[in-house]
């Protein structure tokens, strides 16, 4: 009965000291709770990382889905296993890499299925064949920044999850007299994932390297990896092709009987794995690691405070900031190398980036990182840089140094054309324009008849009508750096080009619509409520009246297609009131989080609501943005109304509840609408604070009726980067009522 009281207790005494160790810095870290996302459609996972951190160290629930694109999801019950590399908040699902699981007993690994798949979503078939899972209960469970813990109940080994940036840690605890042991599966794969070659090597009693190379969303990746237990090992039992699929490694028991795994991966080699466990000076002291994982979020998260009696709102807002920054992933080794898409092993002055969700993060992500962590940017667009001295063309969507060429657009252009608008330095300028360049002149992805026919005909190309639509603003982005650097030219001839969304607006049904090679036919029958995924249609996981808003440079223009402003501001107004019914036989599973036809799970309806501010009406952008604000997020595990995107629905959240919008990344300037906060204050990179002050605040009061920066009178609905970044203070007077002047005074 003893050893039973000490593991029913065991989860809730570790939890109340780890609590308890995190100390005094945690006056933010606290109010973080990484399940937020974990469950509904949000694929977060909750695991322990750190800021940007190369190691992503998370359960594995084992089933291959949707909504398990990051391994985990907080609808399940079973554990088979804790990886290092993991995806947040994705649409497709890969990585899960270098597997462990704890066990009490041997398994004859070559008797168990190494690559079991589940036969569909959500179906569990593929993982009742590995012997050594575990059920858990989620009650179980703590997700803090930078720590996991759970109680497997199967082996009753309690796990606990820590991380540094390119060293994850494992530290787990045995039941009194069980025979400790560990299990190493490099071949077991979820979704898209398959392991082609893999190799486990022992170096010494404490310590294993080898690698694993597989093909899935990242269709060549090469994962190495140099792991130290810390105990020396008693015994290795191997299986697989070549003995080298998988292995469990047996250890003595003792009276603490605890065992934490150390382990670093490396694009490179195995030589600069151990480099990179190497540079942790820890050992495997999991404790100490633990405390400065927790301190590098602290740090990461105390730069911007919100003032608020509402817990529940700091716990979403900080959330959602811990969320902006966890991708793009840290991908360079200690030395500073990495490797390519064509395998050569290059060296960055600095820190290489992967994961690179660019159709979602350039809208908001990117623009708060320009605040947050300015001082990161430079090499994330030196990463973009490094790709493309490659494949002579800039990246779409990066995983692993892999092209996935997964969405529409060539949005490092708008990330790079933004940084340099903002003032970020640090990288070859003109090296960068020859890049976006080159990359918008080519013929891949349609460009071909984006060029020839001013725009791209459905007939084609599939999704005709976002692609031309979202080439057109990649073009605005790139005439704005021609500008910059003098290049009028080039800035006469993209400005031009990015004129192409008016190609595709239909004045009789004032939506934009898929337009024949022919330069006069519409594509029939049309029904702006119908989805396709991804195939036979002329929009991205949308239809007409979520797609038909993407003018994010030229909102004068695109107004003037209409019959009359009304008719706009009708249409505009008609969007969220309209009936949610999504028609169609193959409807995208990514329209969620609506309110009328306005789908704030996916990204392509994000700038939508500040088109009110641009038009004269921002009461309606503090109305319906208050309201999205207040509908689409929660403390909950199903807190995000859609697929998290590497941070992009938590930066929409961080920004628009402080008040600001990127509408327009490159224009440097932000929308200003009315916060969820009685005041924010943002200390930023370069020394000044940011300040945002407001009188009259309640819940209720969701309209400004004046709006001053630095004291004086803002003229018109937004304030500028600059501004921003020169220091000073927003105050905004709030009121229950409508201020219908078409300015914020």
């Amino acid at each position: 009965m003893k050893n039973l009281f000490l593991f029913l207790v065991l989860p809730f005494l570790v939890g109340c000291s780890t609590r308890n160790n995190y100390g005094l810095n945690n006056a933010h870290t606290r109010y973080v709770d990484p399940m937020i996302g974990t469950g509904g459609h949000g694929h977060t996972y909750p695991g322990a990382s750190v800021p940007f951190g190369m190691v992503q160290v998370n359960p594995v629930n084992g089933i291959s889905g949707w909504d398990w694109c990051s391994g985990y999801h907080a609808s399940d019950s079973v554990i088979v296993g804790f990886s290092h590399l993991n995806l947040s908040g994705t649409g497709i699902g890969d990585l899960a890499d270098i597997l462990l699981m704890p066990a009490i007993k041997a398994y004859d690994l070559n008797q168990i299925p190494l690559n079991p798949r589940a036969e569909k979503e959500n179906s569990p078939a593929g993982r009742n064949q590995i012997t050594y899972k575990s059920s858990y209960k989620n009650s179980s469970e703590t997700s803090k920044p930078g720590y996991y813990s759970v109680y497997l109940d199967d082996p009753q080994v309690f796990v606990e999850l820590t991380a540094a940036n390119r060293v994850g840690y494992q530290r787990y605890t045995f039941q009194e007299n069980a025979t400790p042991s560990v299990i190493l599966n490099l071949a077991l794969a979820i979704n898209w994932d398959k392991a082609l070659q893999t190799k486990i090597t022992k170096k010494d009693d404490y310590t294993i390297t080898g690698y694993r190379f597989s093909k899935g969303w990242a269709p060549n990746q090469k994962t190495f990896f140099a792991m130290k237990f810390s105990k020396p090992l008693k015994n290795i039992q191997f299986a697989g092709r070549d003995n080298a699929e998988a292995a469990q490694f047996f250890f003595e028991a003792d009276a603490a009987n605890k065992i934490v795994v150390k382990t670093a991966i490396s694009s490179v080699s195995e030589g600069n794995a151990l480099l990179n466990l190497n540079s942790v000076k820890d050992e495997v002291n999991f404790d100490e690691i633990k405390q400065k994982s927790n301190d590098l979020w602290e740090d990461a998260l105390r730069n911007i405070q919100v003032k608020t009696k509402n817990d529940t709102l700091k716990t979403i807002f900080y959330s959602a900031l811990y969320h902006t920054k966890l991708a793009p992933v840290t991908f360079s080794d200690v030395n500073g190398e990495f490797r390519l898409g064509n395998d050569e092993i290059a060296k960055i002055n600095g820190t290489a980036y992967s994961t690179f969700s660019l159709w979602d993060t350039f809208r908001t992500e990117h623009p708060l990182l320009n605040f947050t962590d300015t001082d990161r940017i430079a090499d994330m667009i030196n990463s973009m840089l490094a790709y493309y001295e490659v494949r002579n063309i800039l990246p779409v969507w990066t995983l692993y140094a892999n092209e996935t060429n997964t969405m529409t657009g060539y949005h490092s252009v708008a990330v790079i054309a933004e940084a340099y608008m903002k003032g970020i330095r640090g990288f070859d300028a003109e090296k960068a324009y020859e890049a976006m360049k080159i990359t918008m002149m080519q013929d891949e992805r349609g460009l071909d008849f984006y060029k020839e026919y001013g725009y791209i005909p459905y007939d084609k190309l599939d999704e005709s009508v976002t692609i031309t639509l979202e080439y057109a603003y990649n073009d605005y982005c790139l005439a704005q750096m021609a500008k910059a650097l003098g290049k009028e030219e080039d800035y006469q001839y993209f400005m031009n080009r990015s004129k192409a969304y008016q190609h595709l607006f239909d004045p009789e049904t004032e939506f934009m619509r898929g337009k024949s090679s022919d330069k006069i036919s519409w594509n029939v029958p049309f029904d702006p409520k119908k989805s396709n995924h991804r195939e036979h249609t002329d929009y991205t996981e949308g239809n007409a009246w979520q797609h038909s808003w993407f003018v994010l440079h030229d909102v004068e223009g695109f107004v003037n297609l209409f019959k009359s402003k009304d008719n706009f501001i009708n249409k505009l107004e008609q969007l969220f009131t309209e009936s949610s019914e999504i028609t169609g036989d193959n409807i995208s599973a990514d329209i969620t989080g609506l309110i009328g036809q306005y789908a704030h799970g996916n990204e392509p309806s994000h700038h939508i609501a500040y088109l009110f501010n641009k038009i004269g009406q921002p009461w309606r952008t503090q109305y319906f943005v208050n309201k999205i604000l207040k509908t689409q997020y929660s403390a909950q595990k199903d807190g995000y109304s859609g697929n998290e995107d590497c941070g992009q629905m938590s930066a929409w959240y961080v920004m628009s509840s402080m008040g600001l919008y990127p509408m327009n990344p490159v224009s440097a300037e932000y929308e200003i609408t009315s916060p969820m906060f009685e005041s924010v204050q943002m200390k930023l990179q370069n020394g000044k604070t940011f300040k945002l002050e407001t009188e009259n605040f309640s819940p209720e009061n969701i309209y400004i009726k004046n709006a001053y920066w630095n004291g004086k009178p803002i003229a018109g609905t937004s304030i500028t980067h600059q501004e921003i970044l020169s220091g000073g203070t927003l105050k905004l007077i709030l009121s229950n009522q409508p201020n219908k002047s078409g300015t914020l005074n």
